[in-house]
């Protein structure tokens, strides 16, 4: 089972001068940390107007930066919000390809379309069709990775003419596609579309068996690929905080992981905001005594109970734990502190047969990759004499000036 870090960049109110450059800057440290002690991934979110919940609405710069100060960790858009209002599929393909190069290809390209009002009516995206916006994004954006030129499109939800994408990703025909899934639904639309499901669920072991073994039947019976390439993984958050004494787990991490699902549901499902003035903290605080409290059975304990939690996961069939480590006000050195503790006590079980493990699951997989390749139905390519010419604008004035001179 491989493992990932995941930001949201939280900054809970009140704010201070210097508070998200801090935020960023001990974000960049926590990643190079990761790296070296061997973590897989580094998960950076897109969102946008989520005050205090995410600071992250640039994630390709972050994620570049984090590239530079790294080796090996592999670097995750978790995910790019892809309804053209949001970005252009051209931008998307540009800034994925380039953050491909500057890290020697270590990108993984999640996906998304948000649920938060706050986004999408600050773009005037309809909640009805984000979705298909998502949809129509995405297999254009493969489409302008893998091809040369691309040959244009026509589209419900956005039109571009022919023109070659460039640059293309070290990695062909492009990065691992993801998709972010709150629920089992949406982890059978990953299945089907042969890309990987991101969850941000926190479900328990027995219910992520159930999603794994819906993901896996679907993707090798039904799997259509909406890109050049299939991903078939699973990844889940859970929540992150290691400690030998699991009271001073608790004591370090429970709060923070409690404020980022209060938080979600504050922009998502129940709250009320008012841009720049409300206080979501005060809330929080307000709400605390009402929420459970939940330790070894969500990521947050000693060694030994967060081995346990993980091997329902590994059981499970999970591909990948990805960890909510910085959330609400948790402090810096106590999540490096885990991270190290965690890197040191409980990682090696579960990185001893990884290799293994994803050698069966690829030679089992191997048929299925092949049929539901077969089934895609690619974009035609244009012939050299269907490829348009563009006359730059220069020589078009001086033409016109002939014609009227």
């Amino acid at each position: 089972m491989k493992f990932g870090i995941f930001y949201e960049h939280q900054l809970p109110r009140p704010w201070n001068e210097g508070d998200e450059l801090k935020l960023f800057q001990d974000a960049l440290d926590q990643v190079e940390l990761a790296d070296k002690l061997g973590i897989d991934h580094a998960w950076e979110v897109e969102h946008h107007f989520l005050e205090e919940y995410s600071h992250s609405s640039a994630p390709e710069v972050f994620l570049a930066a984090c590239s530079q100060r790294t080796k090996n960790i592999r670097l995750g858009h978790g995910i790019n919000l892809m309804p053209p209002p949001y970005n252009h599929p051209a931008r998307v393909a540009e800034r994925i390809a380039t953050l491909d190069l500057v890290s020697n290809g270590r990108v993984e390209w999640g996906t998304g379309e948000s649920s938060a009002l706050a986004e999408l009516g600050g773009f005037n995206i309809p909640v009805a069709d984000k979705r298909p916006m998502w949809r129509e994004a995405v297999e254009q954006c493969a489409n302008m990775m893998a091809m040369d030129p691309y040959p244009g499109f026509e589209g419900k939800y956005f039109s571009m003419p022919c023109r070659n994408v460039v640059p293309k990703p070290v990695q062909r025909p492009h990065p691992p596609l993801w998709v972010a899934c709150s629920n089992r639904e949406t982890i059978k639309l990953a299945a089907r579309l042969g890309i990987g499901a991101l969850t941000f669920a926190f479900v328990d072991a027995s219910e992520a068996k159930q999603w794994v073994d819906d993901y896996y039947r679907i993707f090798k019976e039904e799997c259509v690929p909406i890109g050049h390439a299939v991903n078939p993984n699973i990844a889940m958050v859970t929540g992150f905080s290691v400690h030998q004494d699991a009271e001073e787990a608790k004591r370090r991490g429970m709060d923070g992981f409690r404020f980022f699902g209060y938080g979600l549901g504050h922009h998502y499902i129940f709250g009320e905001h008012k841009p720049g003035r409300t206080n979501i903290w005060d809330a929080f605080e307000a709400a605390r005594d009402t929420m459970p409290e939940e330790g070894g059975n969500r990521g947050i304990g000693t060694p030994d109970q967060m081995r346990d939690h993980l091997r329902g996961f590994q059981e499970a069939g999970v591909d990948q734990v990805t960890f909510i480590q910085q959330g609400g006000r948790n402090r810096h050195e106590h999540i490096c502190e885990a991270l190290e503790l965690f890197a040191s006590d409980v990682m090696p079980e579960f990185k001893e047969k990884e290799a293994e493990r994803q050698k069966r699951k690829d030679e089992e997989l191997a048929p299925y990759v092949e049929q539901a390749m077969a089934r895609k139905e690619r974009m035609k390519e244009l012939a050299d004499d269907e490829i348009p010419t563009i006359v730059a604008l220069g020589r078009q004035i001086a033409e016109e000036g002939k014609k009227t001179g």
